[in-house]
């Protein structure tokens, strides 16, 4: 079975942190320095990364999951095993606790535009949490890659790539 799920950990964290830094570091800037109306980038940069978030969500839980099945109750000993839950919360965060609050203060700005509207200082301070929020997601992933790649991630077990072989991974 590990022959099945091994290789879809590394589909699901290559997915999300694919997408983290695609959305966040290429797709979202160029959609602003690209379009001369900010609010429609802004619009579809949102919608961009609603859908990262349900990307971060799906993969987080199976990455974790993965985890705590492959390696038992040594996964919670596992630096990758805390970075995926911390990347985690942060993607609940941002999805359920900052963007309801960002659509609320746009829509307290109707019918003017939330940059030319006197709560523009309200979602700039919310808007500069959720941007710094997202960019410890990406760190996060990309020291999660790292981890991955190098086998550190596994503690002390050799990594597939420089052993030739999958371990189970758990202990015994």
């Amino acid at each position: 079975m590990n022959q099945i799920f091994r290789p879809l950990y590394a589909i699901a964290l290559t997915l999300w942190v694919g997408a983290l830094w695609a959305i966040g570091g290429i797709a979202a800037p160029t959609l602003f320095s690209a379009l001369s109306d900010h609010l429609l980038a802004g619009m579809l940069a949102g919608r961009m990364f609603v859908a990262v978030a349900w990307i971060g969500i799906g993969c987080g839980a199976y990455l974790m999951l993965h985890q705590a099945v492959e390696r038992g109750w040594q996964a919670f000993r596992s630096p990758a095993f805390w970075i995926v839950l911390l990347m985690f919360v942060l993607t609940l965060a941002g999805h359920f606790g900052i963007e309801p609050v960002l659509r609320q203060i746009k829509n307290a700005a109707l019918p003017r535009e939330v940059m030319q509207s006197v709560v523009r200082d309200r979602f700039l301070a919310w808007h500069g949490i959720s941007s710094a929020l997202y960019v410890v997601q990406c760190a996060l992933g990309g020291a999660l890659v790292v981890l991955e790649f190098t086998g550190l991630a596994r503690g002390s077990q050799a990594s597939p790539s420089r052993s030739g072989r999958a371990s189970s991974g758990r202990r015994r």
